[in-house]
């Protein structure tokens, strides 16, 4: 029968397990866990996640997820990068609706995109820094390494483009 139960953790983090006349034998510590596999990426589809460039500075601005939803297309704001200290997790002073003084980290800023011919269409892309959304359009380059994410008002031809790296 045991009498007596101590658990105490050693010096180097070793737990031993006292029993009357009996002491188990320390245990080594944990071995750190393997990294997460990689995931295989569909580079035919844009679900996953997509590294956005700053269109003035051309330095990375944040990562976005893609997601898919009953086969329409939406992202929302998964890092924001490059962010001066203090400054980690604006917030959408710009917005005039529902996201007003929200968090942008988190904030879905696409939505509604359906597959086309050539792409995805008909959705749309909220911009958090001008509080504006436009009609959206994208479609896969580089062997699907790129999205050409095309956003206007109104005539597509009137529109801008950005080009987003594939991060997974």
């Amino acid at each position: 029968m045991i009498r007596r139960l101590s658990l105490a953790l050693a010096s180097l983090s070793l737990l031993t397990v006292a029993t009357v006349g009996h002491t188990a034998t320390p245990t080594a510590p944990a071995t750190p866990a393997a990294p997460a596999p990689k995931v295989a990426v569909d580079l035919n589809s844009p679900i996953g996640l997509w590294e956005t460039i700053d269109d003035e500075t051309k330095k990375p601005k944040s990562i976005v997820r893609l997601y898919d939803q009953g086969g329409v297309i939406s992202g929302k704001v998964e890092k924001l990068l490059n962010r001066a200290a203090g400054d980690e997790n604006p917030l959408c002073t710009e917005c005039s609706d529902e996201r007003k003084d929200k968090p942008i980290l988190g904030m879905v800023i696409m939505w509604g995109m359906k597959k086309s011919e050539d792409g995805w269409e008909d959705g749309k892309i909220f911009d958090p820094k001008k509080g504006k959304t436009y009609s959206c359009q994208f479609k896969l380059a580089e062997g699907g390494k790129k999205l050409e994410v095309r956003g206007y008002i109104g005539v597509v031809a009137l529109g801008r483009t950005q080009t987003w790296n594939r991060v997974q």
